[in-house]
């Protein structure tokens, strides 16, 4: 019956007229998806992401209930090159302070606060906290243009802190997602261009995975407001990447099996329905594959991974339905003169056949063992990058470029304590406030507390840490903090602020890695059950493709601190460079193992993953080459993590291309024999007598549709 169905739904999707109505139902969906998308839902909360259980995000809460507590200061530090401020420059300040005026909350601005040795000074300009993105950089830019004005020569402004930070986040992003878009088009086009080696059938595949893009960013600017998720710029430029690179790789694989039934079939229409036919089921396992491991991410606590679990599912889900229906409708109205000047005909030989890619299953049919050994040698040494690695990047290594708020930063700590910029914010019972104070100042770590306002019922203390802002110093002392004043009797002490928020976003992070990775590898394991049939073979690949994600997790952390001069990886990049890399990487063992199982019933096991490996290894290393392509293009934006993110992915893409599923697999595979489909009816098949010449058994392909159960 599902048989039945899918053919009607092929012929109409291949058909000679129903294709052009395929074509205009796309269009005409995608215009009213496009009408209808508006902009997705953004926040500006810095704990946003947190869950309430949190204990930053409940210090939160509670400051917006008391006086003063909805403030986001921008701090404004002058400075002469490490030389004292002269009369002159006291003078700037004093007016620039009255500037600050007209923008700073209830229109007042505490005098400035000099450094011991006068070497810097600092003015406290408090902004709304409950303020959108566009407004803050407007006032962030208006100071600083202020305060830059009518200095006396040799002294600088820099605005910092909160505002100042969050601002210039914002402000790294404008036009970003936009020239990541146009260096992926770029990209995808250049490659679709060498692989085709055609002047226009490039176009054709791009221009339906373009239109998918745009409507996976309407769709999930719809779903955004539906369901209030949160999406911010990275979020959107890593969907964009998963759509273009997953969409792409669909785009190839089908057109590659559409040429392959060209060259046999002289209906062009026939071969495409052969072709979809043959393709689809793969096509459709890999997308579910990783649609189903991204929503793995609904279990994570932290709100952002939540938003890339959502968003990046319904990328790859219209990445996967256009692909499936849009570009084998467009493929059909067009005649074989779309492949000029390489035309597949009836008759014609398959080169893939004799290629380079047959070749290397000759080299692992005759030394199998050896071949093993080495991949997994390989695997191992890269994978040594990770005695070295450090987890955890400051809010000062988190910038590609240069940032005032980052630089402020610097000349800040160098004449005040390093925490100044950054407060920590103890919240408690006010009639315990003097207990707690005691409490804050015999812990390590702390330069000075003050109380700074509350009500009658809660004091607020401002605790100014001697550690750089979200360094491991200081995360300790918020930790240590949190001991100390918790144990004060009937206090009810909680530690927030923006550092305490950090680092509970850390040690959520941790959690998610803990719980989501799970999930994710039996979420692979069973598609690749229910795909395969078997139980070995799914084992294999999850461990093939885990085994992957730490030796490119490990030779990416040796480029980052050696070469590059990162400091460590950020806290989420090892679960999203997971997430993709084996929801992404399985997608090439899928392609290669769904083909083997095809041929296997005719030529047997070894011969069948010979066979597969020679016809789909010119598809699948463009395919592969092309998404690590487009996840490299994640380093123009101004981010370290997502650099970090894309050249993880892109470097483990490339290794289960060109070695996991061209080597690893295959020669696990010939090794097993027929034990490699264990306990499908294809581990009980004899194998067919080999042949003598290596060149031998590539046979044409198992009729599509046959029954492999």
């Amino acid at each position: 019956m599902a048989t039945t169905i899918g053919s009607r739904l092929t012929a109409i999707i291949c058909g000679r007229w129903t294709a052009w109505l395929v074509l205009l139902a796309a269009a005409a969906f995608s215009t009213l998806v496009i009408a209808l998308a508006g902009d997705p839902r953004t926040g500006n909360d810095p704990t946003g992401a947190l869950p309430d259980t949190a204990e930053s995000v409940q210090v939160a809460e509670l400051r917006r209930q008391l006086p003063g507590g909805q403030l986001n200061p921008a701090l404004v530090v002058y400075s002469r090159d490490g030389r004292p401020l002269t009369a002159a420059d006291e003078a700037a300040i004093a007016a620039d302070r009255d500037a600050f005026a007209r923008d700073a909350v209830g229109g007042e601005v505490s005098p400035p606060v000099f450094a011991p040795d006068r070497t810097a000074a600092l003015v406290a300009v408090p902004l709304p906290a409950e303020i959108d993105i566009e407004r803050l950089g407007d006032i962030v830019d208006r100071l600083r243009a202020e305060a830059s004005a009518g200095l006396p020569d040799g002294t600088t402004a820099e605005l910092t802190g909160g505002a100042g930070f969050t601002a210039d986040v914002a402000a790294a992003f404008d036009g970003a997602n936009i020239t990541l878009l146009a260096a992926t088009v770029a990209v995808v086009a250049t490659l679709l261009l060498i692989t085709y080696r055609s002047p226009w059938l490039w176009l054709v595949p791009l221009a339906v995975v373009g239109t998918a893009d745009v409507v996976s960013n309407g769709l999930i600017a719809i779903v955004s407001r539906a369901i209030d998720l949160r999406i911010d710029p990275s979020t959107t430029g890593i969907v964009d990447v998963l759509v273009f690179g997953a969409g792409t790789n669909y785009a190839l694989l089908l057109i590659a099996r559409y040429r392959e039934e060209l060259r046999r079939e002289p209906d062009r229409r026939r071969a495409l329905r052969r072709a979809l036919g043959s393709a689809g089921p793969a096509i459709t396992a890999s997308a579910l594959t990783v649609v189903l491991s991204l929503l793995t991410l609904l279990a994570a606590i932290l709100a952002n991974d939540r938003a890339i679990g959502v968003a990046g599912a319904v990328g790859i889900s219209t990445a996967a339905l256009y692909g499936l229906v849009v570009l084998p409708a467009a493929l059909s109205v067009c005649g074989r003169g779309l492949f000029w000047p390489f035309i597949p005909r009836p008759g014609q030989a398959d080169p893939t056949r004799t290629g380079i890619w047959a070749r290397a299953g000759n080299l692992v049919s005759r030394r199998p063992r050896t071949v093993l050994a080495g991949s997994v040698l390989l695997l191992a040494v890269l994978a040594t990058g990770l005695l070295d690695a450090r987890l955890g990047l400051s809010k000062t290594e988190q910038f590609r470029v240069s940032a005032e708020s980052i630089d402020g930063l610097a000349t800040l700590s160098r004449s005040f304590p390093a925490g100044t910029a950054d407060p920590v914010l103890v919240v408690a019972d006010a009639d315990r406030e003097q207990q707690v104070l005691d409490a804050v100042g015999i812990v390590d770590g702390v330069a000075s507390a003050r109380p700074t306002g509350g009500d009658d019922d809660r004091t607020v203390i401002e605790v100014v840490l001697r550690a750089e802002p979200d360094s491991a110093q200081s995360y300790q002392t918020v930790r240590d903090l949190r001991a100390a004043v918790g144990a004060v009797p009937d206090a009810d002490a909680l530690v927030g602020g923006s550092v305490a928020a950090n680092l509970d976003a850390r040690e959520a992070a941790l959690r998610d890695l803990r719980v989501v990775v799970p999930l994710v590898l039996i979420v692979v394991l069973a598609v690749l059950i229910v795909l395969l049939r078997s139980l070995v073979a799914p084992l294999i690949l999850v461990g093939t493709v885990v085994a992957t994600f730490f030796a490119a997790l490990g030779a990416a952390t040796a480029l980052f601190t050696q070469v590059l001069g990162y400091p460590a990886l950020d806290t989420s990049v090892p679960l999203l460079a997971f997430l993709f890399l084996v929801a992404l990487g399985v997608d090439y063992n899928i392609f290669l193992t769904t083909r083997a199982r095809e041929e296997t019933p005719t030529q047997g096991t070894r011969q069948g993953m010979r066979t597969a490996l020679a016809v789909t290894g010119g598809v699948i290393t463009s395919a592969g080459i092309l998404l690590a392509a487009v996840f490299a293009v994640l380093g123009v934006l101004p981010l370290v993590t997502l650099t970090e993110i894309g050249i993880i992915v892109g470097f483990g893409v490339l290794l289960d291309t060109l070695l996991v599923r061209t080597l690893l697999v295959p020669a696990i595979a010939m090794v097993l024999g027929r034990r490699f489909w264990w306990p499908s009816a294809l581990a009980r098949l004899p194998d067919p007598t080999p042949p003598t010449d290596p060149a031998e058994g590539l046979h044409p392909p198992h009729a599509a549709g046959a029954d492999l159960r």
